[in-house]
């Protein structure tokens, strides 16, 4: 897909606030820094359409981002922060759920693992309960320009095992624009569906 106008359109927190343009909303999930913002800046190939830096937990509201009036790009809270408040963790936990839960248009989960590191036991949570909820969804293994190409399969082997996964992996670099048509590819197919 050639992306030519996408723009932000909320944030929010509660299930009231979330924009209802009934088309598919394609979900971000993962830890703080794992690079979630990142990867739909290049995706929509801009660089500061979703806000991301490099300080862990700066996206603490659920962000919506209309891709042309196709589809809703939709980033979620990273979880696993540990220098906030265990409050404030449980309060960005009830946010994502009650998005996962009760958004009518979610398409598919795009949950995001670092390439470089074994799943955390947040990253083991969060599929089961995607697993356990039956959602749409894919693996997005990110840094994919820290590692050799020759490291792919080991590294990802290690993340198929730990998340006992059985969708598709895919190594991708916001940096070097790995595999970012095979992320297009996933989303194509499944807002066709």
């Amino acid at each position: 897909m050639i992306v030519k106008n996408p723009k932000f359109l909320i944030s929010c927190t509660k299930p009231l606030q979330y924009p209802d343009l009934g088309i598919p909303e394609i979900a971000f999930a993962g830890r703080s820094n794992v690079g979630k913002s990142s990867l739909i800046n290049a995706l929509v190939n801009r660089k500061n359409l979703a806000r991301s830096g490099s300080r862990q937990g700066i996206t603490r509201l659920i962000n919506f981002f209309n891709i042309d009036d196709v589809l809703l790009f939709v980033d979620l809270p990273g979880y696993g922060y540990a220098a906030v408040s265990k409050e404030e963790r449980r309060s960005w936990g009830r946010i994502v759920e009650d998005y996962l839960n009760k958004s009518r248009n979610l398409s598919l989960i795009i949950l995001l693992v670092d390439i470089r590191r074994k799943p955390t036991q947040d990253d083991i949570q969060m599929m089961t309960w995607i697993k356990a909820n039956n959602l749409n969804h894919i693996i997005a293994a990110t840094k994919a320009d820290k590692i050799g190409k020759t490291h792919y399969h080991k590294n990802i082997s290690i993340i198929r095992q730990t998340l006992n996964a059985d969708c598709e992996i895919i190594p991708v670099s916001n940096i070097k624009k790995t595999g970012m048509d095979k992320l297009w590819e996933a989303i194509d197919k499944c807002i066709q569906l």
